[in-house]
């Protein structure tokens, strides 16, 4: 399945993707950073401010189930991240997700130990979004074109947004399909970096930054946001793949 940046083309990103989720085909030069039964390839850190690292060692409880990654708060409160062993630099990685509402989680692109990273944002809750741009520990900055309206089934486009949304908020509940999995894919290329984000083959974000603030290379991560009582809410991510492009000049 290819992304697709017109707004008309959302009925067919929609039935491509349903086959694409239902027998994913590999695509031209990614290849998967998941095998589906272990955690081979990656480590938890507890090192990040979602993690009670002054009490707590974990950065919450992740285990692989039915094929996907599944994280949560392993005690009230504590989250963290789960980072590559592997490095990247310019790269679009792609993965399928099927979270529990009210969760935030987000998926990190050139992540420290720490979880300093640009963030495409999975802030899967009745205020947040997703495929935004945030800064997770290099600035706090964040742009999205739209926030959950309360509720998984509602969004509303956020005013003066960057970059336009591209699905009327009237089809959200026919083009997000909760409690299925769903798309979620992100790019970035240069430093300053570049970064696209699609959900299901639409895109919803093209943004470039003005400064260098992190190195050329990081860790893709995938996080559980720390606070509150959240240990019998999951986020589950599987087919988890990328493909790393040639440097940007």
């Amino acid at each position: 399945m290819q992304p697709f940046s017109n707004p008309w083309a959302v009925a067919f990103a929609v039935a491509a993707c349903l086959s694409s989720l239902a027998s994913p085909a590999a695509e031209p030069g990614f290849v998967p950073i998941f095998d589906g039964k272990t955690l081979q390839g990656w480590h938890v850190s507890a090192k990040t401010g979602h993690s009670r690292a002054s009490t707590n060692t974990s950065g919450g409880r992740w285990v692989v189930e039915n094929g996907a990654i599944v994280g949560s708060q392993d005690t009230p409160g504590n989250g963290g991240i789960i980072i590559t062993d592997a490095q990247y630099g310019d790269f679009e990685v792609a993965l399928e997700m099927n979270n529990d509402f009210g969760l935030d989680s987000g998926l990190f692109l050139r992540s420290t130990e720490d979880g300093k990273a640009y963030q495409a944002m999975i802030d899967y809750h009745g205020r947040g979004n997703l495929m935004g741009i945030y800064g997770e520990g290099i600035g706090g900055f964040g742009v999205s074109t739209f926030n959950f309206d309360g509720d998984v089934t509602r969004i509303r486009p956020r005013t003066n947004a960057v970059f336009a949304l591209p699905v009327l908020p009237a089809a959200w509940p026919y083009f997000w399909r909760h409690g299925q999995w769903n798309e979620l894919r992100a790019r970035i290329v240069g430093n300053p970096p570049t970064i696209t984000t699609w959900i299901n083959g639409v895109k919803f974000m093209e943004w470039t930054d003005t400064q260098k603030r992190l190195p050329e290379t990081g860790g893709i991560a995938l996080q559980v946001h720390g606070g509150g009582n959240l240990t019998n809410t999951f986020v589950r991510y599987r087919n988890i793949r990328v493909k790393p492009l040639p440097p940007k000049q």
